[in-house]
């Protein structure tokens, strides 16, 4: 059986970043600027327990979405995106909501 796996090294020292976001307007794409480009983030609505995650190696606007009721699945748009100082949490309908409190991590 052939295998491929792929690791980065270790960096010499973890960032990690937490934080809150509500929107009480129109919602939107926001971007969480960090001072570090993140290798993994974590997004959790606090108000429905949907949350999604990213890892390093996954492409733009992606993440892998688990919703309350059990299901989950992995997007290819309105999820992610990772910048060279931070992230921005795309438009999906599940975890980013108007009126609902979001918390996130973020290691990188």
């Amino acid at each position: 059986m052939a295998q491929t796996i792929t690791t980065k090294a270790p960096l010499n020292t973890l960032r990690l970043a937490t934080g809150r976001y509500l929107d009480t307007g129109t919602v939107a794409a926001y971007t969480f600027t960090l001072g570090f480009q993140p290798r993994y983030v974590r997004v959790i609505n606090n108000t429905s327990s949907d949350k999604y995650e990213w890892v390093e190696g996954m492409a733009d606007a992606s993440a892998h979405k688990q919703v309350a009721a059990g299901t989950s699945s992995a997007i290819t748009t309105l999820g992610i995106t990772v910048s060279a100082s931070g992230f921005t949490m795309g438009l999906d309908t599940d975890v980013n909501v108007t009126s609902e409190q979001v918390s996130f991590i973020a290691l990188g």
